[in-house]
């Protein structure tokens, strides 16, 4: 179905000349698409953009040349110091001049024939490197380009510079992407003309070709017109994807679940506590969207203890009034055994049975499970993506509550989705996001947030600690012990490794057991299921009182009566998983504390991140300040920065561009639902391009 126009990008990278399957392996390294599970195509590569350039046209002549910069030098060749006989850890040397001075070109490792060849002595050849000078004395170790006075215009003057790869030369990276580049066909416009005149938009090849030979470092900077270009693009295709999705939704029109209120006050009356403002307001919206004939997509966004189980519970029994199923799907089995934990006794107290099914139930239990799902005897189901596989049917699935959406990709939403006629859909996360980030992760949603604490938490006390000062915080912790409080500590890594100089759980862990004994846990991601929820089962019931731990407990684990959390190498996270790992603790109304113990010297980054951390309790302030901090890939749980799903775009540099990508998304398919107008097939071309292809399959199924 995909047109034949765009079949030379969708061929392997492999299809190029010099590229194997080593290389492939490599390059699906840089390639920045989410490509797990298929090879890199020759598309993907005309999408690695240089972050920089090296401009060789600094000729400042051998004595003016500073340290540590890129030159190019005229030069004549005066002698060759090849390395004494069998002395192979000396350098070939050989000393060439310029009217200011003479400077030594050094070669370790280098066949002497070749270096006989290229620079022979007497010659005047052009040389392009990093300078160094030692004890007072020029040299240029490995120029990265010789080539003879007469062949000075075939030497690159201005040099892209791509991300890499170990194992990837710099040089055979550009002739894959240059191959790539050839390769593109030319496309028909899918922008808005006067768009493109506002914006000051080259066509899309003209951009690619422009990003890809840059005259000037500004051709390669994120607010370039050609880069903006591209990002706008993906932009595009990212809202466009969004609103096929949702208007496919949509059309598999839902039911009004309207109730009549008789659970959802029982299950209020079952509450310890009244709700807060902020969660009343949430509910209300909630089943205002749910009397509607439309089906519902909201997004609930509350801080870490805000109370998101208890709206989504009565979501789900505003939908049992109607004789209706609910999922509630985590994503950890950790998490969706404690949203269990929840939701059971209250929906009990309210005459309704909930059930919990994950990958590890198994045998007759399961089976009975699975019967009752089927058999609509079970009102609510929690679990994790175990509740869409094939072999789970229910009576009628109503309503689908996700949990930390941004770990479950739109894939898994549809999934969910063809479970039910059309479940109505609520979403909830606990990880504050930037306005401009839901329009990227969830275009498609309508937003509610609870921006109250629940009565009677006590703010957390923050403080930054110098790890020379771990003898101080390791007496408190004593104390501390000794009154009986419980104690998170958190190390990044889960073993030691080399390359890192970290302090990891099983280190730490080793360190403390000496001093603390059996009051000592210790969980993490390598553990498994049953191992982990055995650590968590002896912390919540107070047979171990300080838990070591990776961010494996990060999301939603609820341990009420923890109140002191130590952060190590707090320097290392971002701020939007400090503010969660904090909000394990302060979940009662006993005094908290969060220590963030750091490793100095620190950062600007780092120093204003932590500084951040200990001014503001404000989740949603605290996302924003991230955002302009590190740009969002680490908001959303993905890749170390840029921006999620995202291979062009960043949401930092770009987000004036989304609003108006969304509304031109918007526009298009009121206007040409099906894209079947020259810009809608047009546009069809850019979701492939930007492997929004199941955006198109929906178009198909209509």
């Amino acid at each position: 179905m995909r047109p034949s126009l765009l079949d030379p990008l969708f061929a392997s990278a492999t299809t190029l000349d010099g590229v194997g399957a080593k290389i492939a392996g490599l390059l699906e390294k840089i390639v920045p698409a989410d490509i797990s599970g298929r090879e890199p195509r020759v598309g993907d590569l005309i999408f690695v953009l240089p972050h920089t350039l090296i401009d060789r046209r600094n000729r400042p002549g051998i004595a003016s040349a500073p340290e540590g910069a890129i030159v190019t030098l005229d030069l004549r060749v005066d002698r060759h110091q090849p390395a004494p006989h069998g002395r192979k850890n000396v350098p070939y040397r050989v000393f060439a001049s310029d009217e200011t001075g003479e400077i030594a070109l050094t070669f370790f490792h280098a066949r002497q024939s070749w270096l006989e060849q290229v620079l022979p002595v007497g010659e005047q050849v052009v040389v392009s490197g990093r300078m160094e000078w030692f004890n007072g004395r020029p040299s240029m170790v490995h120029p990265d380009h010789i080539v003879a006075a007469s062949e000075a215009a075939s030497l690159p003057l201005v040099e892209p510079v791509y991300p890499l790869t170990a194992g990837l030369a710099p040089r055979v990276l550009r002739r894959i992407v240059e191959q790539a580049l050839e390769k593109c066909p030319d496309l028909p416009e899918w922008l808005d003309a006067e768009l493109m005149r506002r914006q000051g938009f080259p066509a899309f090849t003209a951009a690619l070709r422009r990003l890809h030979h840059p005259a000037d470092p500004l051709d390669v900077a994120l607010d370039n017109p050609s880069r903006r270009r591209l990002a706008y693009d993906e932009f595009l295709a990212n809202q466009l994807s969004l609103a096929l999705v949702r208007a496919k939704i949509r059309r598999l029109s839902g039911r009004p679940l309207a109730g009549d209120g008789r659970l959802v006050s029982a299950v209020l009356a079952a509450l310890p506590y009244a709700l807060t403002r902020s969660q009343d307001e949430a509910f209300a919206e909630i089943a205002a969207d749910l009397a509607r004939p439309e089906r519902m997509l909201r997004l609930l966004q509350g801080d870490v203890g805000a109370g998101k189980t208890v709206v989504a519970l009565l979501a789900m029994a505003r939908a049992a009034e109607t004789g209706g199923q609910s999922v509630l799907m985590a994503p950890t089995e950790i998490l969706a055994r404690q949203h269990f934990a929840t939701i059971a006794p209250i929906a009990e107290k309210a005459g309704l049975r909930a059930a919990i099914l994950t990958g590890r139930d198994k045998g007759r239990e399961r089976q009975k499970l699975l019967a009752g799902i089927e058999d609509g005897s079970v009102d609510f189901v929690v679990g994790t993506h175990a509740l869409f596989q094939e072999e789970v049917v229910y009576r009628e699935l109503v309503l689908a509550v996700i949990d930390e959406q941004h770990r479950f990709g739109v894939h898994q939403r549809l999934a969910l989705t063809a479970k039910g006629a059309a479940p109505d859909m609520l979403v909830m996360t606990a990880t504050p996001i930037p306005r401009t980030l839901v329009l990227t992760a969830f275009g498609d949603m309508d937003v509610s947030r609870l921006t109250e604490k629940p009565a009677g938490r006590r703010p957390i006390a923050t403080v930054t600690l110098p790890t020379e000062r771990l003898p101080d915080l390791l007496g408190r912790i004593e104390n501390a012990l000794a009154e009986g409080q419980k104690i998170y500590w958190i190390c990044p890594l889960v073993e030691e490794s080399e390359e890192v100089d970290l302090m990891s759980a099983e280190e730490r862990f080793a360190a403390l057991q000496p001093r603390f004994g059996a009051v000592l846990g210790l969980v993490h991601g390598r553990m498994k299921g049953a191992e982990k929820d055995e650590a968590m089962r002896a912390f919540k019931a107070g047979e171990t009182r300080l838990l070591v731990a990776t961010t494996v407990i990060e999301v939603g684990v609820d341990v009420p009566d923890a109140t002191i959390m130590v952060i190590e190498h707090a320097e290392r996270f971002g701020l939007a998983q400090l503010h969660q790992l904090r909000g394990r603790v302060g979940r009662s109304d006993k005094p908290s504390t969060c220590v963030l113990l750091y490793k100095g010297p620190l950062g600007e980054t780092a120093s204003r991140r932590l500084s951040v951390m200990r001014d503001s309790q404000d989740g949603f302030l605290i996302a924003e300040e991230d955002l302009k901090l590190r740009g969002e890939g680490e908001l959303l749980g993905t890749r170390q920065s840029g921006t999620p799903g995202f291979q062009v775009a960043r949401v930092e540099a770009h987000a004036d561009l989304l609003e108006t990508a969304r509304n031109d998304a918007r526009l298009v398919l009121e206007r040409d639902p099906e894209l079947t107008s020259a810009r809608g097939e047009a546009l069809r071309l850019l979701l492939y391009l930007f492997g929004r292809d199941d955006a198109i399959r929906l178009l198909r199924a209509g």
